[in-house]
């Protein structure tokens, strides 16, 4: 959506593999290795066995090694296990980064001591109590934040410091960060962050994603982490299908919190909103395909015979496109793409059932059957333009 407006954009994935999350997510591992309970903290899940079980083939002797090297084990190939299946169902979900951060790199190669030695030169960084503080409270923040605990170990935000100048120093004058419905404290923490390393906190944006509740036969699937009936993004396509999904969760504003009834998005219906933008492109592609077997080329010269109420009304819509893609992107709101694509595929049905586009029997065609033509084409066009925008497939037949 960005990038139609010019901006050059890198897709990263912040991959979060290091500190107390990963410790339980081994832990975890270890449990089901066992076949014994879930830790109290940790996590339970079919997801969490099946890893446990692939650990165990890469390394068949793990839980003979003494405490220290079988937690390091499972956490070393728990983790790339981990990563590469999220990947993988990324890449099937038709969503693919340019760059994949790892968290733990950000806390090799000297990289959080930089960032806070750049800190201290902006003299943002203190110590009390034996911890080093950051001075955030100074740029909106509700409280200063540990950088470096008493015990010596980093807090989660020297990652991000380490992570945010590593993108400053690539050259980015933009980040959007896009971060699940937990982190709501983030927005201050990231702005005030990079208010302490000298830069405009403007350019710092921090999206906060909402809860995803799915509903079959009525009534709400739980889900869990602890009780092991986590659904994966997986499950969700494998319910309703990549582009269903895609479309259910793009077409509300990020910050609403989304149902997915998994009858409505699977069905073949005008009700559900993905098959009713996409049936509208396999219309107008059938109906390309019926006039080029009528050697009909659609001809934009005689656009003034279109004075059909429904004509005009799906002339303005096909005239918005570009000022949506404008707002939407200026706004990060790509559900106004969805939005304005129903209202498209709306206007359309309408204009179809009321003008007749094609000559029919022994009718010759006129110049009014080819000016429709001409807009059927534009719709069509537009509809995959804007399909494509938020990775949806425009089938040519349903």
């Amino acid at each position: 959506m960005l990038t139609t407006q010019g901006a050059d954009v890198v897709r990263e994935y912040y991959f979060n593999d290091h500190g107390a999350q990963i410790d339980r997510f081994a832990n975890s591992l270890i449990a089901a290795a066992k076949g014994e309970p879930t830790p109290q903290d940790g996590y339970a899940g079919s997801y969490i066995t099946n890893i446990a079980e692939q650990v165990l083939q890469k390394a068949p002797d793990a839980l003979s090694l003494p405490d220290a090297e079988l937690r390091e084990t499972f956490r070393a190939i728990g983790v790339d296990l981990m990563f590469d299946h999220i990947k993988q169902s990324l890449h099937e979900f038709g969503t693919d980064f340019d760059v994949y951060t790892h968290e733990d790199s950000m806390h090799t190669g000297g990289r959080v001591e930089n960032a806070i030695a750049r800190l201290r030169e902006t003299g943002n960084i203190y110590e009390k109590d034996g911890a080093t503080w950051l001075r955030t409270s100074a740029f909106g923040d509700d409280k200063d934040r540990v950088v470096i605990k008493s015990d010596g170990k980093p807090a989660y935000i020297a990652g991000d410091l380490a992570y945010y100048l590593d993108k400053r120093q690539r050259g980015f004058d933009l980040c959007i960060y896009m971060l699940g419905a937990d982190h709501h404290g983030y927005i201050a923490r990231l702005k005030a962050a990079a208010a302490a390393f000298g830069d405009d906190p403007a350019t710092v944006e921090v999206l906060i994603g909402q809860m995803v509740n799915l509903v079959r036969d009525g009534q709400p699937v739980r889900m869990s982490k602890r009780a092991g009936t986590v659904l994966t993004l997986d499950d969700l396509v494998e319910a309703i299908g990549v582009d269903a999904a895609r479309y259910s969760l793009i077409r509300s504003s990020v910050d609403t919190a989304i149902d997915i009834d998994l009858a409505l998005w699977s069905s073949a219906s005008n009700e559900n909103p993905a098959y009713y933008v996409q049936y509208a492109h396999a219309r107008l592609s059938a109906l390309a395909r019926n006039a080029a077997e009528l050697a009909l080329i659609p001809d934009t010269n005689h656009l003034e015979l279109l004075n059909h109420d429904k004509e005009g009304t799906l002339l303005r819509t096909l005239g918005e496109f570009p000022r949506v893609l404008e707002t939407a992107a200026s706004l990060r709101e790509p559900h106004r793409v969805c939005r304005y694509l129903e209202d498209l595929a709306g206007d359309y049905h309408r204009f179809y059932d009321s003008c007749r586009v094609l000559p029919q029997g022994d009718e010759q065609p006129t110049d009014l059957h080819t000016a429709r033509l001409a807009l059927c084409q534009a719709t069509r066009q537009v509809i995959a333009n804007g399909l494509a925008i938020i990775g949806v497939t425009a089938p040519e037949r349903m």
